[in-house]
């Protein structure tokens, strides 16, 4: 695979390229890299930016690339048996900022701080849009695998540049006939997001149209260059968890758009805890969930903050029922502004990761400045 030079390409069709943040991605980085690859030519470069991971995900990511470590597919994929890239794949490793010799296939930028989901993504993005070759920008988990159709289905979708933010079908990796999201929803009384069609078999259910959404899922959602010069990147106060759903609200008059043949299957908190089709939520992921939907509600619908207090005591109490305390504190620590339970702060070891995390001025009403 040959590299991608930085020249604007005389092709009229746009370029893609995709950021993956990982954070101890070892165990599901490489299925994802094996998808990608196997989509060819219609993905132009792929960068990766790793959170300070304490595991092997980035000598992984280089004996991969180099050839060294094959990915034998699972037999519990919900894809079908595709090719094996070809190797070696042209790999650049960097730190943030520096800049590369050439701008091969596959980047690895190396934080030496775990910036959380959107300072990892805008990492990415920095180095992404630097290449005028690309067009559309993909930001997708590292615990997604793709079909080989789907980068192909996204520069279809995104000929017209015109567009805020894109999105199509998540589908649950560990039970593919259930939807996780066809993208989300933000009650205009608490701040709650909720996925579209989620639990839906997707053999059956038709995607919503773009007009009923008010986010597209992080998890898989592509960006178009217009949004990153009109509005910005990401904003970095969440750590994690209301990004994507703030950076559309400041989207402005650009819309959103829907793609029902951008499908991806993803597993889903595996880094962190996130809730799952067979798992409750851990106390890490409440924490921060509920923290952010304040600081979300706080910025753009102020006068819905005693409902959001409400919804956070209220599902606190279901949890203390069902035996749960220690996910019931995270959400009234995160909910009341509490400061992080000691078993969250013990997480984040790391005092410069730390402060990016739990000490960040809260968002205030309105729109963050531009990134």
């Amino acid at each position: 695979m040959p590299d991608i030079a930085m020249t604007a390409s005389p092709n009229p069709s746009p370029g893609l390229g995709v950021v993956i943040v990982s954070y101890n991605s070892s165990d599901v980085i490489l299925e994802c890299l094996d998808s990608l690859a196997a989509a060819g030519d219609s993905v132009s470069r792929i960068v990766v930016v790793d959170n300070q991971s304490s595991d092997q995900t980035v000598a992984l990511i280089r004996a991969w690339a180099n050839g060294t470590q094959d990915y034998p597919q699972p037999a519990e994929s919900p894809l079908a048996r595709y090719p094996a890239p070809t190797k070696p794949v042209p790999l650049v490793e960097i730190g943030p900022g520096e800049l590369p010799a050439a701008s091969a296939r596959l980047t690895v930028i190396r934080s030496p701080v775990n910036r959380g989901f959107a300072g990892g993504v805008n990492l990415g993005l920095d180095e992404l849009r630097r290449d005028p070759a690309i067009d559309l920008f993909w930001v997708l988990n590292p615990d997604c695998v793709v079909p080989p159709e789907t980068p192909r289905a996204i520069l279809t979708a995104g000929t017209d540049p015109d567009f805020a933010l894109m999105g199509g079908r998540t589908i649950h990796y560990e039970q593919p006939e259930s939807i996780q999201s066809d993208g989300g929803r933000v009650s205009r009384l608490t701040g709650r997001c909720h996925s579209l069609n989620a639990g839906a078999p997707p053999g059956e259910t038709a995607m919503p149209t773009a007009d009923v959404l008010d986010f597209i899922s992080g998890a898989s959602m592509i960006a178009s260059r217009r949004m990153l010069e009109e509005v910005g990147l990401m904003a970095e106060e969440y750590f994690l968890y209301y990004e994507e759903v703030d950076w559309a609200r400041r989207r402005g008059s650009l819309p959103l758009r829907v793609a029902p043949e951008v499908v991806v299957y993803h597993r889903g908190g595996t880094a962190i805890g996130s809730g799952s089709i067979s798992r409750r939520a851990s106390p890490f992921a409440n924490y921060f969930n509920y923290r952010n939907r304040q600081w979300f509600v706080r910025r753009f619908m102020p006068d819905r903050m005693p409902l959001t207090w409400g919804l956070g005591l209220m599902k606190a109490m279901q949890l203390l029922v069902r035996g749960a305390p220690a996910e019931a504190w995270a959400i009234i620590a995160g909910t009341f502004g509490l400061g992080p339970p000691r078993a969250i702060r013990a997480r984040v070891s790391d005092p410069t990761t730390a402060g990016l995390a739990f000490s960040l001025p809260r968002p205030g009403p309105g729109k963050p400045p531009k990134t």
